[in-house]
Parts: structure tokens; C-alpha cells; sequence
């Protein structure tokens, strides 16, 4: 089956088995921040930004992606968006393992997306699905708080800054 998607912001065409997962097609087109871990939902090595929304890829048949945009932390490193995740990240005293790092990064990044003025309490209910190898929870929802810090210091938004 013929699969057009945008990965990372250039449209491709992929003949491909439609049920084939996602993870196993990125990973031949040499994207491999994209890791294969369980091959379930727990690892959080496989996450890509679906359609803006993080993903475990190893759970996606690939015709579910046509017409739609894939992002990789490949590609995600690149944006000021990263940075403030990473300097979050940094101020927190946060050191990705390296296998985690797509699952905490896109996570993160969907929290601030979603949530004008997150509490604890969404913060904790938005990560109850994460494992933590190298992080704790605390630490880390530290770490998305100072990421969106960052992010309103560098754009002058006041959007996700609680009163």
C-alpha cells in the first residue's frame, strides 16, 4: 500500500504492509532516537509526535499515519520548543538516560501544549502512565514546570504561569 505522511516536515510516499508499525518504518528510514523497547506502552522509547499528540509508534499500523505529520526527537531537537524542555529539564537537575528520552520530551511537550495553567494534580494525572528510569515523578513535573518557565520567559507569554 502506497502511505503518503509529512516526517519532520517533508512529505514522503512509502510503499509499505499497512499493518506494518510505524517504529519498524522509521527506523528504516534510519530515525533512531525512535528505540525498540517493550513493543507495548510502557517503555516510552518509541513515542513520536502524531499529529501533535506523543504516540507509542511501536503500536501504530502505518496506515493510520497516512496524510499526517510525524515528528521524531530528531527533528524536535532542532526547535526553540526543545530548548526550553531542555533547559526545564536542566534546571530541574533532570539527566535523560537516553532511553527514555522521547517519551519524557514529547510528554512534556504535550503538557504545555494542553494545559493553560497546569496544577500538580494534572501534571501528575498527565504522567500516571510513565515509567521513570532516570528521573522520579517529582523531579520531573519539576522539570516540565521550569520547561514552561522557559518557554514563557522566551516568548512573553504569561499563558501557563499560575496566579
Amino acid at each position: 500500500m502506497i502511505i503518503p505522511f509529512i516526517l519532520n516536515g517533508k512529505k514522503i510516499v512509502l510503499e509499505v504492509d499497512p499493518a506494518e508499525k510505524l517504529l519498524d518504518v522509521l527506523r528504516r528510514q534510519r530515525l533512531f532516537s525512535v528505540k525498540k523497547g517493550c513493543t507495548g506502552v510502557c517503555c516510552s522509547s518509541c513515542t513520536v509526535l502524531l499529529d501533535n499528540k506523543p504516540v507509542p509508534s511501536c503500536l501504530v499500523p502505518v496506515f493510520l499515519v497516512k496524510d499526517l505529520p510525524v515528528i521524531t526527537l530528531e527533528y524536535f531537537i532542532q526547535t526553540e520548543n526543545y530548548r526550553d524542555i531542555e533547559k526545564g529539564f536542566q534546571k530541574a537537575g533532570i539527566h535523560l538516560c537516553g532511553y527514555c528520552n522521547p517519551g519524557k520530551i514529547f510528554t512534556a511537550w504535550n503538557i504545555i501544549q494542553t494545559y493553560s495553567r497546569p496544577t500538580h494534580r494534572d501534571l501528575y494525572e498527565a504522567i500516571a502512565h510513565m515509567t521513570y528510569c532516570c528521573t522520579d515523578r517529582d523531579t520531573y513535573i519539576n522539570g516540565i514546570l521550569n520547561a514552561i518557565q522557559a518557554r514563557n520567559e522566551r516568548t512573553g507569554s504569561k499563558r501557563n504561569v499560575r496566579k
